[in-house]
């Protein structure tokens, strides 16, 4: 994978900013996602960032499957409390083999590259099955997380309007 780890590495900061781009347009706030840098205003936006930027390093360095769950993890356990579908909450992983493609298009002349891309193809997939599997875990724990808050009683509190909001709809209109 030599010449093809080469044009990775050559391109590494604009197929990141890219796979990044991408992925934060699936948002309906995106831009506020892709523009806001402060982490604490915008926890979506930087955790993706640097998930992404993180996974991508990985998948150059040819890292163990358990390196990647930290990072896959950062960008999952965010899409998997939103309303995105099990494909919708994945389909950013595989991604990459798209932003690839586009950046390396004048290089993939290269017959090396051409056959190198099947192998980078492959640690893609594999990373997407471990997304995949992380994202059903996720949703798992919310389930039986809204499980005990319904048996606790809990739900009552959670469930409930605001109090001001609830007084305000008693209150007779004047």
């Amino acid at each position: 994978m030599a010449n093809l780890e080469l044009a990775l590495r050559a391109q590494q900061d604009k197929i990141v900013s890219l796979w990044v781009d991408r992925t934060l347009d699936s948002y309906i706030s995106s831009g506020f996602f892709k523009t806001s840098p402060d982490r604490f205003a915008n926890p979506v936006g930087a955790n993706i960032r640097e998930g992404l930027g993180r996974l991508y390093a990985l998948l150059l360095e040819d890292a163990a499957p358990d390196e990647l769950l930290a990072p896959l993890d950062q960008v999952i356990r965010i899409r998997a409390v939103q309303e995105f579908s099990p494909s919708q909450a994945v389909a950013p992983i595989l991604e990459i083999k798209w932003v690839v493609r586009q950046v390396l298009a004048g290089e993939r002349a290269d017959k090396d590259i051409e056959t190198e891309l099947d192998e980078f193809d492959l640690k893609v997939e594999r990373m997407a099955l471990l997304a995949f599997d992380m994202y059903t875990e996720c949703r798992e724990q919310l389930y039986r997380n809204r499980i005990n808050e319904l048996k606790s009683g809990r739900h009552i509190l959670t469930d409930s309007g605001c109090i001001s909001s609830l007084l305000r709809q008693q209150a007779p209109a004047s």
